[in-house]
């Protein structure tokens, strides 16, 4: 816990926020690499997180005081820092899911985009006002946002300004979830103690497999999903549940 992070483990599930309210969570250097920090030094047994934000907003994106006249070797390095850091999140140790309200905007949508579930209530919207500013974006979202809302909407955004609201954005693909104002939290809490209770092997395949795999050949995609179905399956947590659901001692499928 610090000044502008603040953690609470509850049981299984940790939630961190970022906390600084008066610059709307805006990202500093600082705060960037305790958000890496974070994520490589979670205590054992927590088995999911929930990312968000104190205040009005999740995040309104890069503390621009901060942004430096730096050469181009300089801008690369500090940009890789960002990459490094976000990828303790999305290629960490547990799930993350963010609760996005307010501002999701420029580096606090790269964040936000970085996590593996999204809840955001009906106040949040999302926009990268990078192009506006003469600058790129640097903190993995040319890579990660596509993924989410496809290169023609990202590059839309970045050329007019466009700015999506909470409907239009679920609609887009920016969250799986929208709940009413406030309720962001609770939701993403709710879904964490759920993935929480989840075989870790299984998570750690969705996590750490299922993306890389979304990118490969097909052929290479399939030997890939092939050996870590023979993994997850051989773990006996896997064995154990599979047994439960046959002796009639595990929940069914339900209708939604």
């Amino acid at each position: 816990m610090t000044q502008d992070l603040l953690i609470e483990i509850r049981g299984p599930i940790a939630i961190i926020r970022l906390s600084r309210p008066a610059k709307r969570n805006a990202l500093s250097d600082s705060l960037v690499l305790e958000i890496r920090d974070a994520f490589q030094s979670l205590p054992d047994g927590v088995r999911a997180a929930v990312l968000d934000g104190e205040g009005d907003h999740f995040c309104a994106g890069l503390d621009l005081s901060e942004l430096k006249d730096r050469d181009a070797g300089a801008g690369m390095l500090h940009s890789r820092m960002w990459h490094a850091a976000l990828e303790e999140v999305q290629y960490g140790p547990v799930p993350v899911i963010a609760a996005l309200h307010g501002a999701v905007v420029g580096g606090g949508l790269e964040l936000a985009a970085c996590c593996h579930i999204r809840v955001a209530d009906e106040t949040a919207f999302y926009a990268l006002p990078e192009g506006s500013r003469g600058i790129f974006v640097g903190g993995g979202g040319a890579v990660r946002i596509p993924r989410l809302i496809g290169t023609a909407r990202m590059t839309d955004m970045m050329l007019t300004g466009r700015v999506y609201n909470a409907a239009d954005g679920e609609k887009a693909g920016f969250a799986q979830y929208l709940v009413p104002p406030g309720q962001a939290t609770t939701k993403a809490i709710e879904l964490a103690e759920r993935v929480a209770q989840n075989a870790p092997l299984t998570n750690y395949a969705l996590m750490h497999a299922l993306p890389r795999i979304a990118e490969q050949p097909a052929d290479q995609g399939f030997l890939t999903e092939a050996l870590m179905a023979a993994i997850a399956q051989s773990a006996p947590e896997a064995k154990e549940r599979v047994r439960a659901f046959l002796d009639g001692k595990a929940n069914k499928v339900q209708k939604g």
